[in-house]
């Protein structure tokens, strides 16, 4: 029996940034970098899946489902900014999309 190639691969990332070589070293750049992602999947993608239950909802129209995630993300995104400008006292998204209507809403949009 052969064992499966174990070796080492590398990965090359890049990023762009305006922070300059002497402001920040390799560590403290590279945990920037992680810290945004975790905010990505801890955030946005957790609001997504389990709040707004992307996971669970089975639309078969590809057109469909993009048009839901775009709203998902809309509405992420409106919460987000409301909790920014500190209009809203509200501290889950589920419970504020509870709260909105479409007139709320497109409210929002308009401002």
């Amino acid at each position: 029996m052969t064992q499966p190639d174990t070796q080492a691969t590398g990965e090359v990332g890049y990023y762009a940034t305006s922070l300059s070589l002497q402001e920040y070293d390799d560590a403290a750049i590279q945990e920037m970098i992680r810290g945004h992602w975790s905010a990505i999947e801890n955030g946005t993608h957790y609001r997504r899946d389990v709040t707004l239950g992307e996971d669970a909802c089975r639309t078969a129209n590809r057109s469909g489902a993009e048009v839901l995630a775009s709203l998902r993300n809309l509405a992420n995104g409106l919460y987000e900014l409301e909790r920014a400008r500190q209009r809203t006292q509200v501290d889950s998204l589920k419970s504020w999309c509870q709260q909105q209507t479409f007139s709320s809403a497109w409210a929002l949009l308009c401002r």
